[in-house]
Protein backbone atom coordinates (compact mmCIF):
# COMPACT_ATOMS: atom_id res chain seq x y z
CA UNK A 1 0.00 0.00 0.00
CA UNK A 2 2.68 2.85 0.63
CA UNK A 3 4.32 1.56 -2.13
CA UNK A 4 1.72 2.41 -4.00
CA UNK A 5 1.31 5.71 -2.39
CA UNK A 6 5.00 6.90 -3.68
CA UNK A 7 4.24 5.66 -6.89
CA UNK A 8 0.90 7.53 -6.91
CA UNK A 9 2.36 10.76 -5.61
CA UNK A 10 0.18 10.64 -2.32
CA UNK A 11 3.73 10.67 -0.25
CA UNK A 12 7.17 11.55 -1.50
CA UNK A 13 10.21 8.97 0.33
CA UNK A 14 11.52 11.72 1.92
CA UNK A 15 8.07 12.38 3.90
CA UNK A 16 7.97 8.93 4.52
CA UNK A 17 11.42 8.73 6.34
CA UNK A 18 11.12 11.28 8.51
CA UNK A 19 7.66 10.38 9.50
CA UNK A 20 9.63 6.91 10.00
CA UNK A 21 12.82 9.04 12.19
CA UNK A 22 10.18 10.79 14.36
CA UNK A 23 8.69 7.68 15.22
CA UNK A 24 11.77 6.01 15.90
CA UNK A 25 12.25 9.16 18.50
CA UNK A 26 9.02 9.31 20.25
CA UNK A 27 9.12 5.36 20.73
CA UNK A 28 12.83 5.99 22.25
CA UNK A 29 12.21 4.38 25.45
CA UNK A 30 11.49 1.15 23.42
CA UNK A 31 15.20 0.73 22.81
CA UNK A 32 14.76 -1.01 19.82
CA UNK A 33 17.18 0.65 17.91
CA UNK A 34 21.28 0.55 18.64
CA UNK A 35 22.15 2.80 16.04
CA UNK A 36 19.65 5.49 14.26
CA UNK A 37 21.28 6.62 10.33
CA UNK A 38 19.16 9.26 10.11
CA UNK A 39 21.41 11.59 7.97
CA UNK A 40 22.60 8.17 5.76
CA UNK A 41 18.51 7.91 5.46
CA UNK A 42 17.43 11.04 4.49
CA UNK A 43 19.79 10.82 1.91
CA UNK A 44 18.63 7.57 0.42
CA UNK A 45 15.14 8.94 0.47
CA UNK A 46 16.27 12.25 -1.38
CA UNK A 47 17.68 9.71 -3.97
CA UNK A 48 14.73 7.70 -4.16
CA UNK A 49 12.16 10.55 -4.37
CA UNK A 50 14.51 11.64 -7.14
CA UNK A 51 14.28 8.53 -9.12
CA UNK A 52 10.30 8.94 -8.59
CA UNK A 53 10.59 12.16 -10.42
CA UNK A 54 11.63 10.74 -13.08
CA UNK A 55 9.51 7.97 -13.80
CA UNK A 56 12.00 5.27 -12.60
CA UNK A 57 11.61 3.75 -9.33
CA UNK A 58 14.19 0.98 -8.71
CA UNK A 59 10.98 -1.49 -7.31
CA UNK A 60 8.81 -2.24 -4.87
CA UNK A 61 11.26 -1.44 -2.01
CA UNK A 62 12.22 2.08 -3.62
CA UNK A 63 11.58 4.68 -0.87
CA UNK A 64 10.46 1.84 2.15
CA UNK A 65 12.61 2.56 5.04
CA UNK A 66 13.54 -0.90 6.61
CA UNK A 67 16.01 -1.92 9.51
CA UNK A 68 18.63 -4.21 10.07
CA UNK A 69 19.67 -6.44 12.89
CA UNK A 70 23.03 -5.31 14.42
CA UNK A 71 24.71 -8.26 13.75
CA UNK A 72 24.81 -7.89 9.70
CA UNK A 73 27.76 -5.74 8.45
CA UNK A 74 26.86 -2.46 7.21
CA UNK A 75 29.35 -0.42 5.18
CA UNK A 76 30.36 3.00 6.87
CA UNK A 77 27.97 1.95 9.67
CA UNK A 78 28.98 1.11 13.01
CA UNK A 79 28.11 -3.05 13.32
CA UNK A 80 27.99 -3.78 17.34
CA UNK A 81 26.26 -7.48 17.55
CA UNK A 82 25.24 -5.31 21.22
CA UNK A 83 28.80 -6.21 22.49
CA UNK A 84 31.68 -4.46 24.10
CA UNK A 85 33.50 -6.70 21.73
CA UNK A 86 32.17 -5.28 18.22
CA UNK A 87 31.54 -1.54 19.87
CA UNK A 88 33.15 1.04 17.26
CA UNK A 89 33.43 -1.38 14.72
CA UNK A 90 32.92 -0.28 11.26
CA UNK A 91 32.74 -2.81 8.42
CA UNK A 92 34.53 -1.80 5.13
CA UNK A 93 31.79 -3.83 2.98
CA UNK A 94 27.85 -4.88 3.12
CA UNK A 95 26.38 -7.94 3.81
CA UNK A 96 24.10 -9.02 1.29
CA UNK A 97 21.12 -9.19 2.15
CA UNK A 98 21.54 -5.01 3.20
CA UNK A 99 23.21 -4.25 0.13
CA UNK A 100 20.37 -6.64 -2.11
CA UNK A 101 18.25 -3.86 -0.25
CA UNK A 102 20.14 -0.79 -0.82
CA UNK A 103 20.21 -1.88 -4.36
CA UNK A 104 16.55 -1.60 -4.46
CA UNK A 105 16.52 1.41 -3.44
CA UNK A 106 15.50 0.64 0.26
CA UNK A 107 15.53 3.18 2.61
CA UNK A 108 17.86 1.73 5.70
CA UNK A 109 17.13 4.19 8.90
CA UNK A 110 18.81 1.81 11.27
CA UNK A 111 20.49 -0.85 13.43
CA UNK A 112 18.47 -2.71 15.71
CA UNK A 113 19.14 -4.41 19.15
CA UNK A 114 19.00 -7.99 19.68
CA UNK A 115 20.91 -10.45 22.34
CA UNK A 116 25.07 -9.71 22.44
CA UNK A 117 25.98 -12.03 19.40
CA UNK A 118 22.29 -13.21 19.00
CA UNK A 119 22.57 -15.57 21.97
CA UNK A 120 19.13 -15.48 23.79
CA UNK A 121 15.46 -15.56 23.58
CA UNK A 122 14.70 -11.96 25.35
CA UNK A 123 16.58 -9.60 23.58
CA UNK A 124 17.60 -8.45 27.31
CA UNK A 125 20.86 -9.43 27.43
CA UNK A 126 22.67 -6.70 25.04
CA UNK A 127 25.40 -4.54 26.33
CA UNK A 128 22.63 -1.64 25.23
CA UNK A 129 20.04 -2.61 27.60
CA UNK A 130 16.83 -5.04 26.84
CA UNK A 131 14.62 -4.24 24.10
CA UNK A 132 10.49 -3.67 25.56
CA UNK A 133 7.95 -5.12 23.41
CA UNK A 134 5.40 -2.18 21.93
CA UNK A 135 2.53 -4.25 23.40
CA UNK A 136 3.34 -3.23 26.79
CA UNK A 137 2.26 0.60 25.77
CA UNK A 138 -0.87 -0.77 23.83
CA UNK A 139 -4.42 0.14 24.95
CA UNK A 140 -5.71 -3.65 24.72
CA UNK A 141 -2.80 -4.86 27.25
CA UNK A 142 -3.16 -1.69 29.36
CA UNK A 143 -6.95 -2.54 29.63
CA UNK A 144 -6.49 -6.34 30.99
CA UNK A 145 -3.30 -5.49 32.78
CA UNK A 146 -3.82 -1.74 35.07
CA UNK A 147 -2.09 -2.17 37.22
CA UNK A 148 -4.19 -2.54 41.20
CA UNK A 149 -2.12 0.36 42.89
CA UNK A 150 -0.12 3.58 42.68
CA UNK A 151 2.69 2.08 43.85
CA UNK A 152 2.77 -0.73 41.23
CA UNK A 153 4.73 1.33 38.59
CA UNK A 154 3.97 0.71 34.81
CA UNK A 155 7.39 0.08 34.56
CA UNK A 156 7.61 -3.22 36.19
CA UNK A 157 4.41 -4.22 33.65
CA UNK A 158 6.53 -3.68 30.60
CA UNK A 159 7.03 -7.11 29.06
CA UNK A 160 9.87 -8.36 26.85
CA UNK A 161 10.07 -8.76 22.95
CA UNK A 162 11.44 -12.13 22.55
CA UNK A 163 14.86 -12.33 21.19
CA UNK A 164 17.09 -12.62 19.77
CA UNK A 165 15.39 -10.19 16.93
CA UNK A 166 13.53 -8.30 19.55
CA UNK A 167 14.48 -4.88 18.17
CA UNK A 168 13.74 -5.57 14.66
CA UNK A 169 10.43 -6.80 15.46
CA UNK A 170 9.69 -4.11 17.82
CA UNK A 171 10.48 -1.69 15.14
CA UNK A 172 8.09 -3.71 12.81
CA UNK A 173 5.38 -3.28 15.02
CA UNK A 174 5.73 -0.22 16.66
CA UNK A 175 5.83 1.57 12.24
CA UNK A 176 9.04 2.58 12.76
CA UNK A 177 9.55 0.64 9.71
CA UNK A 178 7.92 -1.14 7.12
CA UNK A 179 10.04 -4.69 7.08
CA UNK A 180 12.88 -5.57 9.01
CA UNK A 181 15.90 -7.88 9.19
CA UNK A 182 16.26 -10.44 11.67
CA UNK A 183 18.56 -13.67 12.00
CA UNK A 184 17.29 -17.13 12.71
CA UNK A 185 19.42 -19.93 14.20
CA UNK A 186 16.86 -21.81 16.47
CA UNK A 187 13.83 -19.55 16.32
CA UNK A 188 15.19 -15.87 16.93
CA UNK A 189 12.92 -14.54 13.91
CA UNK A 190 9.99 -16.52 14.66
CA UNK A 191 10.06 -16.10 18.95
CA UNK A 192 10.01 -11.94 18.76
CA UNK A 193 7.19 -11.92 15.55
CA UNK A 194 4.84 -14.16 18.03
CA UNK A 195 5.49 -11.85 20.74
CA UNK A 196 5.40 -8.89 18.84
CA UNK A 197 2.61 -9.01 16.90
CA UNK A 198 3.91 -9.29 13.27
CA UNK A 199 4.95 -11.74 10.73
CA UNK A 200 8.25 -13.74 11.03
CA UNK A 201 9.93 -15.54 8.20
CA UNK A 202 12.50 -18.20 8.39
CA UNK A 203 13.23 -19.66 4.71
CA UNK A 204 15.05 -22.69 4.09
CA UNK A 205 18.82 -22.88 5.04
CA UNK A 206 20.92 -21.66 1.89
CA UNK A 207 17.60 -19.75 0.36
CA UNK A 208 19.15 -16.14 1.14
CA UNK A 209 23.31 -15.32 1.45
CA UNK A 210 24.63 -15.35 4.81
CA UNK A 211 27.36 -13.33 3.34
CA UNK A 212 28.36 -10.35 6.27
CA UNK A 213 25.82 -12.33 8.79
CA UNK A 214 28.02 -12.22 11.87
CA UNK A 215 28.00 -15.97 12.65
CA UNK A 216 26.17 -17.81 15.52
CA UNK A 217 25.88 -21.25 14.40
CA UNK A 218 27.01 -21.74 10.78
CA UNK A 219 24.79 -24.89 10.11
CA UNK A 220 21.90 -22.65 11.23
CA UNK A 221 21.81 -19.88 10.44
CA UNK A 222 19.10 -18.12 8.01
CA UNK A 223 18.67 -14.73 7.55
CA UNK A 224 14.99 -13.81 8.87
CA UNK A 225 12.32 -11.29 7.61
CA UNK A 226 10.06 -9.45 9.66
CA UNK A 227 6.70 -7.50 8.00
CA UNK A 228 3.37 -6.77 9.17
CA UNK A 229 1.75 -8.58 6.74
CA UNK A 230 2.52 -12.15 4.53
CA UNK A 231 2.33 -10.39 1.37
CA UNK A 232 4.97 -8.02 2.54
CA UNK A 233 7.00 -11.00 4.04
CA UNK A 234 6.96 -12.35 0.44
CA UNK A 235 7.95 -9.13 -1.13
CA UNK A 236 10.98 -9.00 0.31
CA UNK A 237 11.64 -12.85 0.24
CA UNK A 238 11.72 -12.64 -3.89
CA UNK A 239 14.25 -9.79 -3.54
CA UNK A 240 17.00 -11.16 -0.89
CA UNK A 241 16.33 -14.98 -2.04
CA UNK A 242 18.88 -16.50 -4.80
CA UNK A 243 22.33 -17.74 -5.43
CA UNK A 244 25.30 -15.43 -3.90
CA UNK A 245 29.16 -16.15 -4.65
CA UNK A 246 30.25 -15.19 -2.10
CA UNK A 247 28.42 -17.75 0.25
CA UNK A 248 29.04 -21.63 -1.14
CA UNK A 249 25.99 -22.69 1.12
CA UNK A 250 23.47 -20.85 -0.74
CA UNK A 251 21.57 -22.80 -4.07
CA UNK A 252 23.14 -22.77 -7.04
CA UNK A 253 19.24 -22.02 -9.22
CA UNK A 254 18.31 -18.99 -10.17
CA UNK A 255 15.03 -18.11 -7.89
CA UNK A 256 11.67 -16.59 -9.28
CA UNK A 257 10.24 -14.53 -7.25
CA UNK A 258 6.11 -15.63 -6.80
CA UNK A 259 2.91 -13.49 -6.31
CA UNK A 260 0.57 -15.13 -3.65
CA UNK A 261 -2.69 -15.73 -4.82
CA UNK A 262 -5.62 -13.21 -3.58
CA UNK A 263 -7.86 -15.64 -2.77
CA UNK A 264 -5.68 -18.32 -1.71
CA UNK A 265 -7.55 -22.34 -1.61
CA UNK A 266 -6.20 -24.67 0.99
CA UNK A 267 -9.04 -27.71 0.57
CA UNK A 268 -6.49 -30.06 -1.61
CA UNK A 269 -3.67 -29.69 1.31
CA UNK A 270 -3.03 -32.04 3.90
CA UNK A 271 -1.98 -30.31 7.20
CA UNK A 272 -0.10 -31.89 10.04
CA UNK A 273 -0.40 -31.64 13.29
CA UNK A 274 2.70 -32.82 15.05
CA UNK A 275 1.53 -34.31 18.61
CA UNK A 276 5.15 -33.92 20.31
CA UNK A 277 4.78 -30.36 20.23
CA UNK A 278 1.67 -30.40 23.00
CA UNK A 279 4.81 -29.59 25.01
CA UNK A 280 5.15 -29.52 28.95
CA UNK A 281 5.00 -25.75 29.65
CA UNK A 282 2.37 -25.14 26.79
CA UNK A 283 -0.70 -22.40 28.23
CA UNK A 284 -3.89 -24.00 27.64
CA UNK A 285 -5.45 -20.52 26.12
CA UNK A 286 -2.32 -21.44 23.33
CA UNK A 287 -3.66 -25.18 23.15
CA UNK A 288 -7.17 -24.01 22.28
CA UNK A 289 -5.83 -21.52 19.70
CA UNK A 290 -4.15 -24.15 18.26
CA UNK A 291 -6.78 -26.55 17.97
CA UNK A 292 -9.29 -23.57 16.82
CA UNK A 293 -7.00 -23.24 13.82
CA UNK A 294 -7.14 -26.76 12.89
CA UNK A 295 -10.57 -26.99 13.14
CA UNK A 296 -9.98 -23.64 10.59
CA UNK A 297 -8.29 -25.29 8.32
CA UNK A 298 -10.80 -29.02 8.28
CA UNK A 299 -13.73 -26.38 7.58
CA UNK A 300 -12.11 -24.83 4.58
CA UNK A 301 -11.90 -28.50 2.91
CA UNK A 302 -8.14 -29.27 4.00
CA UNK A 303 -7.47 -32.62 5.73
CA UNK A 304 -5.89 -32.55 9.19
CA UNK A 305 -3.82 -35.36 10.83
CA UNK A 306 -2.12 -36.00 14.12
CA UNK A 307 1.83 -36.86 13.00
CA UNK A 308 4.59 -37.85 15.24
CA UNK A 309 7.98 -36.32 14.53
CA UNK A 310 9.97 -38.72 17.91
CA UNK A 311 12.97 -37.24 17.95
CA UNK A 312 12.46 -33.13 18.00
CA UNK A 313 12.36 -33.91 21.81
CA UNK A 314 15.75 -34.09 21.77
CA UNK A 315 15.96 -31.14 19.66
CA UNK A 316 17.00 -28.58 22.44
CA UNK A 317 19.73 -30.70 24.00
CA UNK A 318 21.32 -31.51 20.63
CA UNK A 319 20.95 -28.34 19.73
CA UNK A 320 22.95 -26.87 23.29
CA UNK A 321 25.83 -28.94 21.90
CA UNK A 322 26.19 -28.37 17.90
CA UNK A 323 24.94 -24.46 19.46
CA UNK A 324 28.20 -23.92 21.48
CA UNK A 325 29.93 -26.15 19.33
CA UNK A 326 30.05 -23.74 16.50
CA UNK A 327 29.87 -20.61 18.84
CA UNK A 328 33.60 -21.56 20.70
CA UNK A 329 35.09 -21.36 16.98
CA UNK A 330 33.16 -18.97 15.82
CA UNK A 331 34.23 -16.34 18.37
CA UNK A 332 37.88 -17.61 18.33
CA UNK A 333 38.13 -14.78 15.56
CA UNK A 334 37.59 -12.02 18.33
CA UNK A 335 41.23 -11.87 19.84
CA UNK A 336 41.85 -7.74 19.88
CA UNK A 337 44.01 -8.64 17.70
CA UNK A 338 42.87 -7.64 13.89
CA UNK A 339 39.39 -5.83 15.05
CA UNK A 340 37.15 -5.32 17.84
CA UNK A 341 37.96 -4.19 21.48
CA UNK A 342 41.19 -4.76 22.18
CA UNK A 343 42.79 -4.36 26.46
CA UNK A 344 45.06 -2.80 27.35
CA UNK A 345 46.77 -5.64 29.16
CA UNK A 346 50.33 -5.80 27.86
CA UNK A 347 52.37 -8.25 30.26
CA UNK A 348 52.04 -10.73 27.42
CA UNK A 349 49.88 -12.16 23.82
CA UNK A 350 48.18 -14.76 25.89
CA UNK A 351 47.15 -12.48 29.05
CA UNK A 352 46.06 -9.81 26.46
CA UNK A 353 43.63 -12.43 24.39
CA UNK A 354 42.48 -13.52 27.78
CA UNK A 355 41.69 -9.69 29.26
CA UNK A 356 40.22 -8.54 25.97
CA UNK A 357 37.52 -11.73 25.98
CA UNK A 358 37.10 -11.56 29.90
CA UNK A 359 36.25 -7.84 29.32
CA UNK A 360 34.85 -7.87 25.68
CA UNK A 361 32.11 -10.81 26.26
CA UNK A 362 29.28 -10.80 28.81
CA UNK A 363 28.64 -14.29 30.91
CA UNK A 364 26.17 -15.93 28.52
CA UNK A 365 28.86 -15.86 25.42
CA UNK A 366 31.79 -16.88 27.70
CA UNK A 367 29.72 -19.66 29.30
CA UNK A 368 29.00 -21.00 25.82
CA UNK A 369 32.49 -20.71 24.23
CA UNK A 370 33.59 -22.48 27.23
CA UNK A 371 30.93 -25.09 26.86
CA UNK A 372 31.67 -25.82 23.21
CA UNK A 373 35.46 -26.10 23.66
CA UNK A 374 34.45 -28.57 26.73
CA UNK A 375 32.46 -30.70 23.79
CA UNK A 376 34.85 -30.84 21.30
CA UNK A 377 37.69 -31.85 23.51
CA UNK A 378 38.97 -34.78 21.89
CA UNK A 379 38.05 -36.86 25.10
CA UNK A 380 34.45 -35.76 24.64
CA UNK A 381 34.29 -35.27 20.71
CA UNK A 382 32.75 -38.43 19.82
CA UNK A 383 30.54 -39.20 22.74
CA UNK A 384 28.80 -35.44 22.27
CA UNK A 385 29.42 -33.69 18.94
CA UNK A 386 29.22 -36.75 16.70
CA UNK A 387 26.11 -37.72 18.66
CA UNK A 388 24.52 -34.74 18.50
CA UNK A 389 24.93 -34.75 14.66
CA UNK A 390 23.78 -37.91 14.79
CA UNK A 391 20.76 -37.01 16.38
CA UNK A 392 20.45 -33.91 14.45
CA UNK A 393 20.46 -36.30 11.12
CA UNK A 394 17.68 -38.63 12.57
CA UNK A 395 15.07 -35.20 13.69
CA UNK A 396 16.15 -34.14 9.76
CA UNK A 397 14.75 -37.66 8.68
CA UNK A 398 11.45 -37.39 10.91
CA UNK A 399 10.22 -34.39 9.07
CA UNK A 400 11.14 -36.02 5.46
CA UNK A 401 8.99 -38.77 6.57
CA UNK A 402 6.45 -36.74 7.57
CA UNK A 403 6.26 -34.90 4.48
CA UNK A 404 7.07 -37.94 2.16
CA UNK A 405 3.67 -39.00 3.39
CA UNK A 406 1.53 -36.52 1.71
CA UNK A 407 1.89 -33.83 4.77
CA UNK A 408 2.30 -30.32 3.09
CA UNK A 409 2.63 -28.01 6.04
CA UNK A 410 2.96 -28.54 9.53
CA UNK A 411 0.44 -26.48 12.09
CA UNK A 412 2.19 -25.91 15.34
CA UNK A 413 2.49 -23.05 18.22
CA UNK A 414 5.89 -20.32 18.49
CA UNK A 415 5.97 -20.32 21.80
CA UNK A 416 4.91 -22.26 25.12
CA UNK A 417 3.01 -18.65 26.29
CA UNK A 418 2.57 -14.87 25.77
CA UNK A 419 5.27 -12.29 26.06
CA UNK A 420 6.80 -12.76 30.22
CA UNK A 421 7.23 -9.67 31.94
CA UNK A 422 10.75 -8.40 31.74
CA UNK A 423 10.65 -8.84 36.02
CA UNK A 424 10.08 -12.40 35.58
CA UNK A 425 11.84 -13.19 32.88
CA UNK A 426 15.44 -12.27 33.96
CA UNK A 427 14.71 -14.04 37.40
CA UNK A 428 16.11 -17.25 34.66
CA UNK A 429 19.38 -17.82 33.63
CA UNK A 430 19.47 -16.94 29.89
CA UNK A 431 20.33 -20.96 29.16
CA UNK A 432 17.02 -22.14 31.05
CA UNK A 433 15.20 -19.45 29.07
CA UNK A 434 16.49 -20.00 25.81
CA UNK A 435 15.56 -23.82 26.09
CA UNK A 436 12.23 -23.21 26.88
CA UNK A 437 11.48 -20.58 24.60
CA UNK A 438 13.35 -22.41 21.57
CA UNK A 439 11.31 -25.71 21.74
CA UNK A 440 9.07 -24.89 19.60
CA UNK A 441 11.01 -23.44 16.46
CA UNK A 442 14.52 -25.05 17.18
CA UNK A 443 13.80 -28.10 15.22
CA UNK A 444 13.33 -26.79 11.70
CA UNK A 445 16.15 -25.43 11.73
CA UNK A 446 17.96 -28.37 12.47
CA UNK A 447 16.25 -29.78 9.73
CA UNK A 448 16.77 -26.63 7.59
CA UNK A 449 13.27 -26.18 6.48
CA UNK A 450 11.28 -22.78 6.05
CA UNK A 451 8.89 -21.73 8.93
CA UNK A 452 6.77 -18.75 9.55
CA UNK A 453 5.29 -17.11 12.50
CA UNK A 454 1.96 -15.55 12.12
CA UNK A 455 -0.17 -13.37 14.69
CA UNK A 456 -3.23 -15.53 15.64
CA UNK A 457 -4.98 -13.65 18.41
CA UNK A 458 -4.81 -11.90 21.64
CA UNK A 459 -4.39 -13.58 24.55
CA UNK A 460 -6.37 -12.70 27.92
CA UNK A 461 -3.24 -10.45 28.85
CA UNK A 462 -4.10 -8.43 25.77
CA UNK A 463 -0.81 -9.53 24.27
CA UNK A 464 0.01 -11.34 20.95
CA UNK A 465 0.17 -15.11 20.35
CA UNK A 466 1.51 -16.37 16.98
CA UNK A 467 0.82 -20.14 15.11
CA UNK A 468 3.75 -21.53 13.33
CA UNK A 469 3.85 -22.99 9.60
CA UNK A 470 6.60 -25.31 9.05
CA UNK A 471 7.03 -26.32 4.81
CA UNK A 472 8.93 -28.47 2.64
CA UNK A 473 12.67 -27.49 1.76
CA UNK A 474 12.20 -24.69 -0.95
CA UNK A 475 8.48 -24.68 -0.54
CA UNK A 476 8.61 -21.11 0.39
CA UNK A 477 5.40 -20.41 -1.48
CA UNK A 478 3.28 -23.29 -0.81
CA UNK A 479 4.05 -22.16 3.08
CA UNK A 480 3.21 -18.38 2.55
CA UNK A 481 0.12 -19.26 0.89
CA UNK A 482 -0.90 -21.17 3.91
CA UNK A 483 0.22 -18.79 5.53
CA UNK A 484 -1.55 -16.10 3.74
CA UNK A 485 -4.52 -18.31 4.00
CA UNK A 486 -4.64 -18.45 7.81
CA UNK A 487 -4.02 -14.59 8.33
CA UNK A 488 -7.39 -13.84 6.10
CA UNK A 489 -9.31 -16.19 8.41
CA UNK A 490 -8.51 -14.71 11.81
CA UNK A 491 -8.28 -10.90 11.34
CA UNK A 492 -5.68 -9.83 13.74
CA UNK A 493 -6.37 -6.97 15.45
CA UNK A 494 -3.94 -4.14 14.99
CA UNK A 495 -1.79 -2.43 18.08
CA UNK A 496 -3.00 0.65 19.14
CA UNK A 497 -0.42 3.13 20.37
CA UNK A 498 -2.35 6.48 20.47
CA UNK A 499 -0.64 6.74 24.56
CA UNK A 500 3.31 6.44 22.93
CA UNK A 501 4.12 9.78 22.99
CA UNK A 502 3.19 10.78 26.47
CA UNK A 503 4.40 7.56 28.37
CA UNK A 504 7.42 8.24 26.33
CA UNK A 505 7.86 11.28 28.76
CA UNK A 506 7.16 8.87 31.62
CA UNK A 507 9.79 6.48 30.79
CA UNK A 508 12.59 8.68 30.13
CA UNK A 509 12.34 9.92 33.17
CA UNK A 510 13.01 6.82 35.15
CA UNK A 511 15.22 5.20 32.67
CA UNK A 512 18.52 5.33 34.25
CA UNK A 513 20.10 3.23 31.77
CA UNK A 514 23.15 4.77 29.43
CA UNK A 515 21.46 3.04 26.54
CA UNK A 516 18.61 5.54 26.78
CA UNK A 517 20.95 8.87 27.08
Amino acid sequence: QVSAALREGQITPTELCQRCLSLIKSTKFLNAYITVTEETALKQAEESEERFRRGQPLGVLDGIPVAVKDNFNTAGIETTCASNMLKGYISPYNATVVQKLLDQGAVLVGKTNLDEFAMGSGSTDGVFGPVRNPWSYSRQYKEKCAPKSHSEDKESKWVITGGSSGGSAAAVSSFTCFAAVGSDTGGSTRNPAAHCGVVGLKPTYGLISRHGLIPLVNSMDVPGILTRCVDDAAVVLGLLAGHDPKDSTTIQDKFKPFELPNLPDVSKLSIGIPKEYHAPGLASEILALWSKAADLFKKAGAKVIEVSLPHTRYSIVCYHVLCTAEVASNMARFDGLEYGHRSDTNQSTESMYAATRREGFNAVVRGRILSGNYFLLKQNYERYFVKAQQVRRLIAHDFSKVFGSGVDVLLTPTTLTDAAPYTEFIREDNRTRSAQDDILTQAANMAGLPAISVPAALSKRGLPVGLQFIGRSFQEKQLLTVAKWFEKQVEFPGIQLEEVKRHDHDVLQHQKSASFS
